[in-house]
């Protein structure tokens, strides 16, 4: 369970970093009333998010490789 949860996240972490107005259109838009894109800040809290993401699957990964 805990490599499938540590590829779980790894997988989202990856899709925030490279992709968060895609994020934002699945995630956010359906709570803003104008059709705008997500501001740079969004942005970079969910690239950064993603970043934690990434490191808690990876380490998830190699715990259930060593123990």
């Amino acid at each position: 369970m805990l490599l499938l949860g540590g590829i779980a996240l790894l997988i989202i972490g990856i899709l925030m970093i490279i992709a968060p107005d895609e994020i934002y259109e699945i995630v956010e838009s359906w709570k803003n009333n104008s059709a705008s894109s997500p501001s740079d800040l969004y942005k970079l809290n969910t690239r950064i998010g993603g970043i934690m993401f990434s490191i808690v699957g990876l380490a998830g990964i190699i715990v259930y490789f060593i123990s």
